[in-house]
């Protein structure tokens, strides 16, 4: 079954490139090789200059999504060039942490509504702008993280940012379910290494902890998270819609392995 996930000659939108380690590349690269047409769509004029000997002569449009202005332009530009997208992805995500990380309760204002309004509310403004090109049995799918109920001091307000995304992932759902039957969802990944997260004091730690905890010993790849994405994006899981699918190896299970408890004890 040379086409098991039926994506090919699909058009698919990709929002989210910053380099190769991006998980949004990794969802491209996977949507190329079974023959889906990615075009994708990068925040600055800078970030796509950058991105040219990686992307190739793959179609590439400029939005950065905290400006509605380019939003409405963007989906111009598109009801101009193409006549029907399949789908989109959307991982898009920023907060700014530029006064270093404080307590939750320090957290300023404008830098949570920031964060909440390109990390979340954008997944909705797209997904508006963008349904005139939407085909009937369209997919969408964001990219969130495993669990926004674990308080780690290092992931800064970002885990409440992410819970208002997976709210509205099933919101989206029920609104767009008619009349072109549009699925949103949203793959939640455990640590993965990009460069992102690299930035963030203290991931780097808590990465290898999680190597430690995880059943089989080892982090979960940015390419499982990809392949579940492009599954996602397929007419193969037209019956899973408004849900998180969680990809973390296992380690939500695993806390308390025997192995990890008995060394900490013996420190």
């Amino acid at each position: 079954m040379a086409d098991y996930l039926q994506l090919e000659e699909k058009t698919i939108l990709v929002f989210g490139v910053a380099n190769r380690k991006s998980v949004a590349y990794h969802i491209a690269k996977t949507l190329t090789e079974v023959g889906a047409k990615v075009v994708y769509v990068v925040r600055s004029e800078a970030r796509a200059e950058s991105l040219k000997k990686l992307l190739k002569d793959a179609p590439l449009y400029i939005c950065d999504v905290e400006f509605p202005e380019q939003i409405q332009s963007l989906a111009k530009q598109l009801q101009q060039d193409f006549d029907t997208i399949h789908g989109v992805v959307h991982s898009i995500a920023f907060a700014d942490y530029s006064e270093g990380m404080k307590p939750f309760h320090e957290t300023p204002k404008s830098a949570f509504l920031q964060a909440v309004d390109i990390s979340c509310y954008s997944l909705m403004s797209l997904s508006n702008a963008l349904l005139p090109l939407f085909a009937e049995d369209s997919s969408i799918v964001t990219i969130s993280i495993s669990t926004t109920r674990m308080a780690s001091e290092n992931y800064g307000f970002m885990a409440p940012v992410k819970a208002a995304l997976d709210s509205s992932v099933a919101f989206l759902a029920k609104s767009l379910s008619q009349p072109k039957r549009i699925r949103c969802n949203a793959v939640c990944p455990g640590l993965l290494k990009t460069s992102a997260s690299a930035g963030i004091p203290g991931y780097v730690d808590s990465y290898l902890f999680a190597e430690q905890v995880i059943p089989r010993k080892q982090a979960v790849q940015t390419e499982e998270a990809a392949q579940v994405a492009a599954f996602l994006l397929s007419p193969r899981s037209s019956g899973i819609n408004a849900q998180r699918l969680v990809v973390d190896a296992g380690m939500e299970i695993n806390y308390f392995d025997k192995d990890v408890v008995d060394r900490f004890m013996k420190e």
